[in-house]
């Protein structure tokens, strides 16, 4: 079986201090697999938004002591500062109302310090 090669979605507006969606997934997930399709598709329908697929297995520095339990698990940032970290269901509308929510300002609140360390280790390995 062939490890997908982690793709970053990066669009000018999305860059720097821009929001970042982070998909953290493992190749031997089937769901996670499915996932990859609609999450692509999200990043085209999002340009203001970085999206970023990263395997906690085959980029297990990046995850570094987070225990994710549940594929697909995503991580928003507003810039540097984790909003959201938990399991999501892997459904296009679900992922884009979150995303809606946070960006206007509702809910994101007591994110953990293992997502904020995560988000500067995706942004520093990812060029953000």
């Amino acid at each position: 079986m062939n490890t997908p090669v982690a793709l970053s979605h990066a669009n000018p507006a999305a860059t720097g201090s821009g929001w970042w969606a982070v998909c953290l997934c493992a190749n031997w997930c089937g769901t996670c697999r499915d996932y990859r399709a609609i999450f692509d598709a999200l990043a085209q329908a999002h340009p203001g938004v970085r999206f970023e697929w990263v395997d906690i297995e085959d980029e297990s520095e990046l995850a570094g002591d987070l225990d994710v339990e549940t594929f697909p698990t995503l991580l928003i940032a507003d810039g540097a500062s984790a909003r959201f970290l938990g399991p999501l269901l892997p459904q296009a509308p679900v992922l884009a109302r979150l995303l809606a929510s946070l960006q206007a300002g509702q809910g994101g609140q007591g994110v953990g310090a293992d997502a904020q360390e995560v988000v500067a280790r995706v942004r520093a390995a990812r060029g953000g």
